[in-house]
């Protein structure tokens, strides 16, 4: 490892506020890259590759705009656009590997500095399971400590949230623990909210091995959790208040299912309001996206 890539190991923990309480919490891990170091990190661990397949890898299509152009180059164009100058400085990027050379992420945070050090901006790169990608970038104002910041929701998640709500982030770190949180409000207050929470340990070939065991095919859980929570949600009654047609798929990330929720989504004899029977709830051009991106979130 360096001082600037590091494995985060630790959990995320969604609690959806209403209008049923639903709660659930997964194990995971996050690996912290620095974009400059992808090379080096490739050269000198042999169970981690850049571009190439491993045990885990990194590869830049899985993020961005789903290109083989380097992420970082895509990075500074997205600062630049919201006028941004970070001027060489280091972009560290939080996020899941490929393992076995699958990933889904359904929240990458790229953490964007200045050359002395100082944090100019972050961007939470969303992933849907559509396929498609968001970056919502915001310039960093405060310093040291934990950072909050807020934007609108202007991206397709999940159809159990609504579009009209906003975001409420706070990062603290990445030192020795990092912690993002989200809270997901709508005009009446809290909906969802969702805290990361990871302990910092060295990015080697012994603890890459160590995590592979320990919690194996965490990539491969990461997809099948969204389904299962969002089945949950389903057979609770949840209605579904976002509904989005099939996009064109722009960008994937690498080897993501395609899941149809048309059948369960059918309207349920004596169980539906008549609110929900008029929209039909026409999940067959929907796939039920992350929880987890919608609300990555803290208290």
């Amino acid at each position: 490892m360096t001082a600037a890539s590091a494995i985060y190991v630790g959990s995320v923990m969604h609690r959806r506020l209403g209008p049923r309480v639903h709660q659930f919490r997964y194990r995971g891990y996050w690996f912290l890259l620095d974009l400059d170091e992808l090379d080096s990190l490739s050269d000198s661990l042999r169970w981690f590759s850049y571009n190439r397949l491993n045990l885990f890898s990194f590869h830049d299509r899985d993020h961005g705009d789903g290109s083989s152009e380097p992420i970082r180059v895509q990075i500074e164009r997205h600062l630049a656009a919201a006028g941004v100058e970070i001027r060489g400085g280091r972009v560290q990027l939080l996020c899941m590997p490929r393992i076995m050379g699958y990933c889904f992420n359904p929240l990458s945070i790229f953490f964007c500095r200045q050359a002395d050090g100082t944090l100019a901006a972050l961007v939470y790169q969303v992933h849907n399971t559509f396929g498609e990608r968001h970056s919502y970038v915001i310039p960093a104002e405060s310093v040291g400590g934990s950072r909050r910041q807020a934007c609108p929701k202007s991206f397709f998640v999940s159809p159990f949230l609504d579009m009209g709500m906003r975001y409420a982030f706070r990062v603290s770190g990445p030192q020795e623990r990092v912690v993002v949180g989200i809270v997901a409000r709508s005009a009446t207050g809290p909906v969802l909210t969702a805290v990361l929470n990871g302990a910092r340990r060295d990015l080697n070939d012994r603890n890459l091995i160590d995590l592979f065991l320990r919690i194996p095919a965490v990539t491969f859980k990461v997809i099948a959790a969204i389904h299962w929570e969002a089945l949950r949600l389903w057979r609770r009654g949840s209605d579904c208040v976002g509904i989005r047609p099939l996009p064109r798929i722009r960008s994937r990330s690498c080897g993501q299912p395609r899941f149809s929720w048309n059948e369960l989504c059918r309207p349920r004899k004596n169980k539906l309001s008549s609110d929900r029977r008029e929209r039909g709830c026409r999940l067959d051009q929907i796939h039920c996206s992350s929880l987890c991106c919608d609300g990555c979130s803290a208290a």
